[in-house]
């Protein structure tokens, strides 16, 4: 996707206070774009949201968000990211709660984020979870219908789901088992590590992977982190493989897969960087 096309989906998604904030946060005494006029300036948009003074109208000048939709919450922070990262040495990696360890992998995260549709894809990611979809449906167990839950939280329960909707709506599925999983390893990862894959969990969801045994044995000993990682690069493909029509939105998914760790690793710097301040999170903390 061009600038031009991201800076259209931006467009789409922003309110018309989130474009009057981003107006005025980058005039700096000068004379401030129209807002009206920015859903027909995508490029002009784009370069707001890259402004320094984006991400501090929309924080405020002592971390205490102002009014914005959560879009343009997620979008300044990935912003805020690519800014920070993009002269970062190392970046700290989750070993443990409240542990940290310092990675040199910064460039990789700079080359995932030099990809304006990839900080659009990240953005989205956010705040697509803050709703969360549940519910129940009806699938065949042991030769008797019986009801089960789902909830977007849960993966194992999501991944309950490809056995009862038919095969056109299951692309959608594996999407959003890739989101859950990213959007777990790179806002909760403690959680993720924690709670969310014990042994039990872990081979549920190895199975609905659809892997050959021998794979799912090696993956099973693997650390909870990798296996995430893993399956969630392999729920993005499936989901762009298995689509009935090839979209650009569908390749940025075909990338994030292929460079799914360096995504949860930009994640985990949003999430302790600008999510979590003082103590007064977006996201409540799932419970095990």
């Amino acid at each position: 996707m061009d600038r031009y096309l991201v800076g259209s989906e931006y467009a789409g998604q922003l309110t018309d206070a989130d474009l009057g904030l981003l107006a005025s946060a980058a005039a700096d005494g000068g004379p401030a774009a129209h807002a009206t006029s920015l859903r027909s300036d995508p490029e002009a948009l784009l370069r707001l949201l890259e402004h320094p003074g984006a991400f501090r109208a929309v924080f405020g000048d002592h971390g205490e968000a102002v009014p914005a939709s959560p879009f343009l919450v997620f979008a300044v922070s990935v912003q805020r990211a690519a800014a920070e990262l993009a002269s970062a040495g190392h970046v700290p990696e989750r070993t443990g709660p409240r542990q940290r360890v310092p990675l040199f992998d910064a460039p990789a995260l700079r080359d995932f984020l030099a990809a304006p549709a990839r900080q659009l894809f990240l953005a989205e990611l956010l705040a697509s979870f803050t709703r969360v979809a549940s519910g129940r449906y009806r699938a065949r167990v042991g030769g008797r219908m019986r009801t089960r839950r789902f909830s977007e939280l849960d993966p194992v329960r999501l991944a309950g789901l490809l056995e009862a909707v038919p095969q056109a709506e299951r692309p959608g599925v594996y999407r959003r088992l890739g989101d859950v999983t990213l959007f777990l390893t790179g806002v909760f990862p403690d959680y993720a590590t924690a709670h969310a894959l014990g042994p039990v969990n872990a081979a549920r969801l190895l199975r609905a992977a659809q892997l050959p045994a021998s794979q799912r044995d090696r993956l099973a000993d693997t650390p909870a982190i990798e296996l995430w990682e893993h399956l969630g690069a392999r729920w993005y493909r499936a989901a762009r493989d298995l689509a009935p029509v090839a979209t650009a939105r569908l390749a940025v998914v075909g990338e994030v897969a292929d460079r799914f760790r360096q995504a949860r690793r930009v994640l985990n710097h949003v999430a302790d960087q600008y999510l979590f301040p003082s103590g007064n999170p977006w996201f409540a903390q799932p419970g095990p």
